[in-house]
């Protein structure tokens, strides 16, 4: 399908541009905007309302009136709406997919594939909705009766990145809609544009007015500061980097308001000598170059055991240099730039010191010369464990690989490291993957595999990566609150 300068003006017209407060669109209180850019090329793409802390306010004041309704709103009819999303988003699949390739980067294909896989939170959900199971017992002593329920927590702050600009949306609205929470949803600066697409569809599938709030603006402290002093919210998810967390998790404290938190990541790639390696490097593509390697998710760290590491690395090279540089809409491009000119630098910054630090460039290395924020794919080999490129979360697309030893080296060296969001393991040896698993301290673990995120299953990680979990039923759980009812016997004389 080719993608005409026409084509892209069509969809971005029909992107509402303001600010969703109460079911309505809105200018911002200032008339204040801001521009979204096409980091392909550096053009303007849009210019949306930026909404201020009044706007905030007046849309937790919407969410807040609407709360006591939607929360006795029958779970069928929840999930009824929710199954309408997933099959109106699914049917403008090529719409949600290009605009998020314009505003973020990404080819089309992976826009395609972050379409259905953003889709089916909606869907996921909708099934959810009705599956909130309770408790009825008697207590050990037998005086008395246990109710045990789930209530929905009420009004939800939603920060999303700029990274998945679908999928992190769903994967939030979905169960806070199943749930029977209203909501004030904050997408990021860099890549508003699909959120208001989505948020439009969400009304068109017959949310009511005031469940789903959007407040794009260029000021997140200016949004998030006076939502979270308000005592009217009760919860905030945010999906960001860690410093950025934190402050959260402080200013959360004040009101004592429950949080998901789904911070930075590290991710080890852990290759042992009997794994497939033509498979592990299939999966270290997957892992490694999905989103251009902008994912808290993504391969960081290759730990490849010193017997194959030499061959692992050439077949590496080889896969990542074969990879097409282009703007996401160009049918060649396997590669989009990364988000601005910032990201690129810290990406070439952090390969300039392993370099220097003694690594060895087996392909890549350097910018892209001409327009956009493009950076060549890059593998390093004999990086030296002090690197500093281990330690951080590269967001590019580049892959340090060092080596091991033992079993116990590799635990030792992926353990190594503040995050505990995704890991990932190759080898044929079953007991070995449950060892492993077992004592590396990670949310997630990918066996033989390279791309393990799935709506059903509880998204999230430990240590300086967050707390909570998104999707599976754990999702749900994060927008209810447990309410207990002690009942006397009612066959007490």
């Amino acid at each position: 399908m080719t993608i005409t300068p026409e084509r892209e003006a069509e969809l971005l017209a029909s992107v509402p541009t303001g600010l969703l407060i109460n079911g309505a669109w809105r200018d911002a209180s200032d008339g204040g905007t801001f521009d979204v850019h096409d980091p392909a090329t550096g053009q303007v793409l849009a210019t949306l309302a930026s909404a201020t802390s009044e706007d905030a306010l007046a849309a937790l004041d919407a969410a807040d009136a609407a709360q006591a309704g939607w929360a006795r709103t029958a779970p069928r009819e929840r999930a009824e709406i929710l199954r309408r999303a997933f099959d109106l988003v699914t049917e403008r699949a090529e719409d949600f997919a290009l605009l998020m390739t314009l505003e973020m980067g990404k080819p089309l294909a992976e826009s395609r594939g972050e379409v259905t896989y953003g889709a089916e939170f909606l869907r996921w959900f909708s099934e959810e909705a009705v599956r909130d199971y309770g408790r009825y017992l008697t207590t050990p002593e037998g005086k008395n009766k246990i109710l045990v329920h789930r209530k929905p927590l009420g009004p939800c702050l939603l920060i999303t990145p700029w990274n998945f600009p679908l999928a992190m949306a769903t994967r939030k609205v979905a169960p806070a809609v199943a749930a029977g929470c209203t909501m004030v949803l904050k997408p990021a600066k860099l890549t508003p544009l699909t959120s208001q697409l989505f948020a439009a569809t969400m009304i068109e599938a017959g949310l009511p007015a005031g469940v789903l709030n959007v407040v794009s603006s260029q000021s997140a402290s200016g949004i998030s500061g006076p939502l979270m002093k308000d005592s009217r919210l009760r919860k905030v998810s945010f999906t960001g980097s860690t410093p950025v967390g934190r402050r959260l998790l402080a200013d959360a404290s004040h009101n004592v308001l429950r949080t998901s938190m789904e911070l930075g990541g590290n991710a080890p790639f852990i290759v042992f000598e009997d794994a497939d390696l033509d498979k592990a490097v299939e999966g270290a593509m997957a892992a490694k170059m999905r989103n251009m390697g902008e994912a808290c998710t993504a391969a960081n760290r290759f730990l490849v055991q010193a017997s194959v590491a030499e061959e692992f690395t050439r077949k590496f090279a080889d896969a990542m240099s074969a990879l097409t540089l282009g703007r996401g809409t160009e049918a060649s491009s396997k590669v989009g730039p990364l988000i601005d000119g910032g990201a690129r630098d810290d990406v070439h910054a952090l390969v300039t010191e392993a370099v220097a630090a003694g690594a060895t460039v087996a392909t890549g290395g350097a910018p892209q010369p001409g327009a956009g924020y493009f950076y060549q794919p890059t593998v390093l080999s004999n990086v030296p464990n002090d690197a500093a490129i281990l330690g951080s979360e590269i967001f590019g697309p580049v892959a340090p690989v060092t080596t091991f030893e033992t079993e116990e080296q590799a635990i030792a060296l992926a353990n190594a490291s503040e995050y505990g969001l995704a890991s990932y393991l190759f080898t044929r040896d079953h007991n070995r993957m449950f060892r492993v698993a077992e004592q590396i301290e990670f949310g997630m673990v990918g066996f033989n595999a390279g791309v393990i995120s799935n709506a059903a299953a509880p998204f999230g990680g430990v240590k300086q990566s967050g707390l909570g979990r998104e999707g599976g039923a754990e999702g749900s759980a994060e927008y209810t609150t447990t309410q207990y009812i002690g009942i006397a016997d009612p066959y007490a004389v």
